[in-house]
């Protein structure tokens, strides 16, 4: 046909190209394509046409437009079925819509690819930060507080202006001379700089920073799409230093962390890859060499199952395990990630004093478990729905009256949960309980409790649980002592 034949002198003219490869199918169906073809279309069996839209040819609205045709092709029609459940229940978990229905966040043109938390979202977002801290207080983490903009000389150190420069965000103060400076992309060479601040000694690694300060990274708009992919961020980061000999058990203690949060997060269903070199990279292959082989020997003793993931480790440090989330509907996420690092104490020329009185270079581990904060959020509204386990849940409780008479008993409850710390409030609005309930669900809370005069009377609620499950006369007491276990622990 004549538009393959325009593709082809095309590729002849402007790229030199002098082969082409043509597949056939059946007798005499051909097609340009760089392939590969399925042998015989009889391998085909289960398909769906998914949608049409109209195309100008090769993207001129000057010339003709044609029919493009999305399409899906699966071995059999059970695994195509999967696949159709799959983009239907995307649909109704997108964390776009259900950020908005629910209230969590919002963007602005006045700042692209910047997410704004609301209230509610906001709840979201401390009680992750605070579950994690809670972990770093027991583990023997100390966080840290590091500036937002430094003079471009750190990232020319560190290697990031020029490998990362694309991705970043510069200014020049004129008060200054003109000093070209830069918004941190990562923490780490912030880190850096506060170890060489001191004098170490063997015996006090290792040292573990965590920092919970807010990235920015250029995103060109096309890949923007909703938290899990944003211009500016936060992350549970920390940056272990660390001597070789520690490095096994500080990998072994942060796998273990990692299954704990993931665990407690509803999200047990993970795999390990190991990202090695890339391409473009600091460093000699040597010392590459020996921070892949810690991985491998790492996860070989730990007996964990991993996959190779050849050319995906960071250019400014080395090889990294990431640790890839499969979500409640079979998708796969790369979450937490633990690297391991011998260029950048290099670069910054850290030392500490060994047992033998002279200079040593420590190994820096950079590792994150959640990630970005605002990725996962995105993540996990996906994974659990909107549906929050109740300890992060904006709103925990909410009181349902079913007329004005039981207002004075609504408002003791209210006041107790809120003594309590419980996120309560009241409905107290003039409309039918029906109606109520119906909203409250909406909303995803995870308690609903039904006031009515028998409650009123005997002094107890009736409780109802998001799915529909009506618990009735329970005591006061009883289910405030039940509710506080349940958020205190971190219940699911």
């Amino acid at each position: 046909e004549h538009y393959k034949d325009e593709l082809i002198s095309d590729l002849k003219k402007n790229q030199g190209v002098k082969e082409v490869s043509i597949y056939t199918q059946g007798d005499g169906w051909f097609d340009l394509c760089r392939g590969p073809h399925v042998q015989s279309t009889g391998q085909i069996k289960a398909f769906k046409v998914m949608s049409l839209a109209g195309a100008y040819w090769r993207g001129d609205e000057k010339r003709q437009q044609l029919q493009r045709i999305y399409a899906t092709a699966f071995g059999d029609k059970k695994e195509l079925e999967q696949h159709l459940h799959r983009l239907e229940e995307a649909k109704k978990r997108d964390h776009r819509k259900l950020g908005k229905e629910l209230g969590l966040f919002m963007f602005h043109q006045s700042s692209p690819g910047a997410p704004f938390f609301t209230g509610k979202g906001t709840v979201v977002y401390t009680e992750l930060v605070n579950y994690i801290r809670s972990i770093y207080n027991k583990v023997g983490y100390d966080e840290v507080i590091t500036p937002q903009i430094f003079n471009t000389d750190l990232f020319k150190t560190s290697g990031h202006y020029q490998n990362y420069a694309e991705n970043m965000y510069f200014t020049k103060v004129p008060a200054e001379g003109e000093q070209e400076s830069g918004m941190k992309p990562m923490n780490c060479p912030s880190h850096c700089l506060m170890f060489a601040n001191e004098r170490h000694s063997y015996r006090e690694l290792p040292i573990r920073m965590a920092d919970f300060g807010r990235l920015h990274r250029f995103e060109r708009s096309g890949v923007m799409h909703g938290l899990t992919r944003v211009r500016t961020f936060c992350q549970d980061d920390a940056h272990i230093f660390c001597r070789e000999d520690q490095m096994h058990k500080e990998l072994n203690d942060f796998m273990a962390m990692a299954k704990q949060v993931y665990t407690t997060l509803g999200m047990p269903d993970f795999k390990v890859l190991i990202a090695t070199r890339p391409e473009k990279r600091l460093g000699t292959d040597e010392t590459w060499d020996k921070a892949e082989g810690a991985l491998f020997e790492a996860m070989k003793n730990l007996g964990i199952p991993y996959e190779i993931s050849p050319g995906d480790g960071a250019f400014y440090g080395g090889p990294k395990v990431e640790i890839h989330f499969v979500d409640a509907i079979g998708r796969s996420w790369q979450l937490g990630t633990v690297q391991v690092d011998y260029m950048m104490p290099q670069a910054f020329e850290l030392e500490y004093t060994g047992e033998d009185n002279a200079p040593h270079r420590p190994v820096m581990l950079h590792r994150a478990i959640l990630g970005s904060l605002e990725r996962f959020i995105g993540i996990y509204i996906e994974h659990c729905a909107g549906h929050f386990p109740t300890w992060m849940a904006p709103r925990q409780v909410t009181i349902l009256n079913v007329t004005d008479r039981q207002n004075d008993y609504c408002q003791e409850i209210l006041g107790l949960l809120k003594a309590k710390g419980v996120r309560a409030d009241w409905d107290n609005r003039s409309e039918k309980l029906g109606y109520k309930i119906r909203e409250a669900q909406l909303q995803k809370l995870p308690y609903m409790l039904i006031i009515g005069d028998q409650e009123v009377e005997k002094r107890t609620v009736s409780v109802r649980l998001k799915n529909g499950t009506q618990l009735s006369g329970l005591a006061m007491e009883e289910f405030v002592n039940t509710l506080t276990k349940e958020i205190s622990e971190r219940s699911l």
